[in-house]
């Protein structure tokens, strides 16, 4: 017995070594790219990939991974989702590293949903290139602008409802009051000074609390701080990590950065993402229930403002 329970323990620590850190640097991702069952996902636009790129790396713009027009927050249709990990001959033994420009915070958002949109396709071995491809740039690596091919799979995944926080589950949680809200956008938003174009009308979940996505970075920089750094961030926020958590922000691209900390770096085990976030919240025909909403006089000035700013840049 004694032998049985120190080889279980051993396998344990083995797989725990072995297990994907959720961010690489620059020369961690390097000293993996020689490994087959790495696959590097570049999600920047098709051109900048073109010009140039991490070896190896397959292209995946950050739009394929998104929702409607009418709210690009919404998770794609699995069939949609399905085929696009096939193509980029994703299974459960690869590892997934996302990459993206590395141009901001609000650029990690987007390395940080894919991620999340992949955990909750069932995949396990995922990490984010901290830094994105200017990080890599910045550190003197190499790119090259060799097209990329490779073998579709035939995974099938299944969507993973720990991940995922719906409308409808969060209309009893707000009700309840029993999880804590955490809105990632902008304190413009969040006290209902601005709204994001599709959305109906400004403001914040009812009982929500404000944790800025970028609080997670250092001042103008789009690399994520070390683990430690995020416990202190985490204990100076509203984060509650005994009680059920749901990210959100406007199409839940900012909150992905926020549950990315949470869940991935921090290791909170009850973190969800509501991926249609305020946009879709809005837009319910019922008028769900919503804090520090503008009067009446103020959203019109708001729409008009919008109308004007998209009317007269073009």
């Amino acid at each position: 017995m004694k032998h049985l329970t120190t080889l279980v323990l051993g396998l344990a620590l083995s797989a725990a070594a072995s297990a994907a850190q959720p961010l690489l640097s620059p020369a961690e991702l390097q000293a993996k790219l020689n490994n087959p069952q790495v696959r590097v996902i570049d999600i920047r636009d098709a051109k900048s990939y073109a010009a140039g790129h991490i070896a190896g790396a397959v292209n995946a713009p950050y739009g394929s991974w998104r929702g409607p027009a009418h709210n690009p927050g919404e998770l794609p249709e699995l069939p949609k989702l399905t085929a696009l990990v096939q193509s980029l001959g994703l299974t459960p033994a690869t590892h997934a590293v996302v990459v993206s420009s590395g141009a901001d915070a609000t650029d990690f958002g987007a390395s940080a949903r894919v991620y999340w949109t992949l955990k909750v396709l069932g995949l396990k071995e995922l990490s984010v290139l901290n830094g994105g491809l200017k990080a890599w740039s910045e550190a003197g690596l190499t790119q090259n602008t060799d097209a990329v091919k490779v073998a579709a799979s035939n995974f099938q995944p299944k969507l993973d409802p720990s991940q995922i926080a719906t409308k409808e589950e969060l209309i009893q949680r707000v009700k309840a009051g029993d999880a804590t809200l955490i809105d990632a956008r902008p304190a413009a938003f969040f006290n209902g000074e601005t709204k994001a174009p599709a959305a109906k009308v400004a403001g914040t979940l009812d009982g929500a609390v404000n944790l800025q996505h970028d609080k997670w970075f250092a001042p103008g920089s789009s690399t994520f701080v070390p683990a430690d750094q995020a416990k202190k961030i985490a204990a100076a926020s509203p984060i509650d990590p005994a009680k059920e958590t749901v990210s959100f922000c406007n199409t839940g691209h900012w909150a992905a950065t926020n549950w990315f900390a949470m869940s991935e770096v921090l290791g909170q085990k009850n973190v969800k993402l509501y991926a249609g976030s305020m946009v879709e919240w809005s837009q319910d025909p019922n008028g769900l229930p919503m804090a520090n909403v503008p009067s009446r006089t103020t959203q019109l000035l708001q729409d008009a403002k919008a109308w004007g700013a998209k009317t007269f840049s073009k």
